[in-house]
């Protein structure tokens, strides 16, 4: 957009005072531009007037009409009531929301032209707060283009919208902004073009096309901020490798010391992956490697593999997991594994004592300390490390890509950019990788180990929840343990905790031969750890739990998991609950225990998971049943949100955009221009 346009602010167009532009402001319109681009959701036809003996309930329609009477209805609820004839028939309009001046203007005799839905009623057909206008003497008025209707929020109606739009295509108008993409990708519009047309479609629109994302207009649009976007993490990667990184070349003799201890021996998968990222660590540019593998394929393996190569190159490393249990489950495996070679983990969440803290920072802080596996409590700014030469991130969809970043940042100066892996067990689409994550190289461990059982998973009436307890009881008698998942709509801790509380209680009653654990986020780390032990030991046969248990909790004896409610979870979390169970060698379930009705959006949902175990066919239904913004989690995505593109619409764009990027990344004022238009100041982009 030029630099005009750009820069012009929203006081400048007619209308406008301090108090809408700052409702337009925290709607995230800040200026002109962004006007342009804040297209309509959908389009109304009102280029055709219906007579009222023509009306249908149930669709919405172009009246003009002479108004009969108006008058005050005092019912139920107080309303404004207009009667208005065309010669064909009558219409009652019907407002709940009104001000004396509009029941004054409404004088019997006053031409109006009214839009709305039309529906029945007590009196025959009504429009309940209709969008009208007043008629002159003899003025007809015949839209010549669709209507456009925005997205919009309180205090902001659609005539304001329109208005704010029109103004804003006029300036447009005067000031053509350059075209960024080459001819051939424009899909046969320029940007003006596009703009113009999807803020004012002609009635001939193909309106299914348009509704569903796909006419070249919107192409064209779409394709140009993929490009961008692209681009713009491009240019994310290029900031990152600028900086040197320590060069970890790999150590076999201490890589077999670790294989040697090991009780089992590596997938072919594992072996390859951890190959590529030793290779990664050996260079003197820093690693940006995303690992991927389904639940339980052995990412921890490789990440202790990679930690073990930084180490014995006198390096330290930090491993961020999202949640107090993960974090605690990677330092028993980390450290029974590297205990053979003298590496002891430490462990920093938020909940450590005050005296443990600075012992733990102090140790940190001079490099006696060489792996520090924790939570978000590894943000904090008394964090120090000596020589930090790994960050490994576990789970990264729980956290933004500026905490990743600002965990690298604890090294610079130092040592050089630590190198960074970053491993989720939700399998990333092949979508969201190529957006959201354009700026790491992937690795995917794409072989389960031997002996791992697929899990039968079963869609259960909560009405039969006593068929589902004696199940329960069944398996436990056999000697196999479950896990009994409790999930609520709120995310709140407190009732979180109160849920499973009342279950683990109505459980017990019913099974009263069962020693049943309880966990959820409100026990303190010692007792979560204590319910743990017992569980993995054998000693609790049913886990009542929270969503806690969603990753890194390994009990190869549990075979049977029941999730109540699953309807409220996304596939990918209910994918890696139903993980907790086939660990082991005999057969497992996973019962999902829902609520009836289900929408048919739940039974799409659920039926995803009886149909299959593959993880990267549940992230694919996932991506399209919810889109990325749900899939991905609010942290990574509120910056990478978009305004027109939508991946479930436009991921065919997708290899168009990366070749297109490219192209233009060999002309960098272009390629600047391009990221500054769709990105604007938003940092999500910059060097944290």
């Amino acid at each position: 957009m030029s630099e005009r346009l750009a820069d012009q602010p929203l006081q400048s167009l007619r209308g406008v005072g301090p108090k809408l532009a700052q409702k337009l402001a925290d709607y995230g319109v800040h200026g002109v531009e962004d006007l342009l681009f804040h297209l309509p959701l959908r389009y109304q036809d009102r280029t055709r007037v219906t007579p009222i003996a023509a009306l249908q309930a149930g669709v919405d329609a172009v009246v003009e009409a002479e108004v009969r009477a108006a008058d005050i209805v005092f019912g139920r609820r107080r309303s404004l009531v207009a009667r208005v004839q065309d010669g064909s028939g009558t219409l009652t309009l019907r407002f709940f929301h009104f001000s004396a001046a509009q029941k004054n203007n409404l004088r019997t005799g006053t031409r109006l032209r009214c839009y709305g839905n039309v529906r029945r009623g007590s009196s025959g057909l009504e429009m309940y707060h209709p969008e009208y206008r007043q008629l002159e003497e003899g003025e007809t008025v015949n839209e010549e283009r669709l209507t456009p209707i925005y997205p919009t929020t309180t205090g902001i109606s659609q005539g304001q919208w329109r208005n704010l739009c029109s103004q804003a295509l006029a300036l447009l108008a005067r000031a053509a902004p350059q075209d960024l993409l080459p001819p051939q990708h424009s899909h046969g519009y320029s940007l003006v073009q596009a703009l113009h047309y999807l803020h004012n479609p002609p009635p001939d629109v193909p309106l299914g096309q348009l509704q569903e994302g796909r006419h070249p207009a919107q192409l064209r649009l779409a394709l140009e901020e993929l490009v961008a976007h692209n681009l713009a993490l491009l240019r994310l990667r290029q900031q990152q490798l600028s900086v040197e990184a320590p060069a970890l070349p790999a150590r076999e003799r201490e890589y077999r010391q670790l294989l040697g201890a090991l009780p089992f021996t590596p997938t072919g998968a594992q072996q390859r992956v951890i190959s590529e990222i030793s290779h990664d660590l050996a260079r003197q540019q820093p690693m940006l490697r995303l690992l991927q593998g389904d639940v339980g394929s052995g990412k921890t393996l490789v990440a202790a593999c990679a930690a073990l190569q930084a180490i014995s190159n006198g390096f330290q490393v930090a491993v961020m997991a999202p949640t107090e249990i993960l974090a605690e489950q990677h330092r028993q495996n980390f450290g029974s594994w590297l205990a053979a070679l003298g590496i002891e983990p430490v462990l920093l969440t938020g909940k450590t004592r005050a005296a443990a803290r600075r012992d733990i920072l102090a140790a940190l802080a001079c490099g006696e300390t060489g792996l520090l596996v924790g939570t978000h409590a590894l943000f904090q700014a008394d964090v120090e490390f000596h020589r930090l030469g790994l960050v490994i991130v576990d789970e990264q969809h729980r956290f933004g890509v500026h905490q990743r970043l600002s965990l690298t940042e604890k090294a610079r100066g130092r040592s050089g950019r630590p190198h960074q892996l970053v491993m989720t067990a939700t399998p990333i689409p092949r979508t969201l990788s190529m957006v959201a994550y354009a700026d790491l190289d992937c690795s995917v461990i794409d072989e389960l180990p031997p002996g791992r059982q697929p899990v039968t998973t079963a869609l259960i009436d909560s009405a039969r929840r006593n068929q589902v307890i004696e199940r329960v009881a069944s398996a436990c008698a056999d000697g196999r343990q479950a896990y009994w998942v409790c999930t609520l709509v709120e995310e709140s801790d407190v009732l979180q905790a109160q849920a499973a509380e009342s279950t683990a209680a109505e459980l017990a009653e019913a099974l009263p031969d069962l020693r049943i654990g309880l966990i959820h986020g409100r026990l303190k780390a010692a007792e979560k750890e204590a319910v743990m032990r017992d569980f993995k030991a054998g000693e609790i046969s049913l886990l009542v739990a929270t969503t806690v248990i969603e990753v890194g909790v390994d009990v190869p004896n549990a075979s049977l998991m029941v999730i109540e409610n699953p309807e409220r979870l996304g596939l990918a979390q209910l994918h890696q609950l139903r993980g907790r169970v086939g660990r082991g060698q005999a057969a497992s379930h996973c019962v999902l225990l829902y609520q009836t009705p289900l929408s048919q959006h739940g039974k799409e949902r659920l039926a995803a998971m009886r149909e299959s175990n593959d993880g990267f066919y549940i992230a694919e239904k996932d991506l399209a049943l919810r889109g990325p913004g749900e899939v991905l989690g609010t942290r990574q995505t509120g910056d990478m949100s978009f305004r027109i593109a939508d991946l479930s619409v436009h991921e065919d764009l997708l290899d168009e955009a990366r070749r297109v990027g490219a192209e233009l990344s060999r002309d960098t004022q272009r390629e600047s221009a391009l990221v500054r238009r769709w990105t604007g100041d938003r940092q999500r982009f910059a060097s944290v």
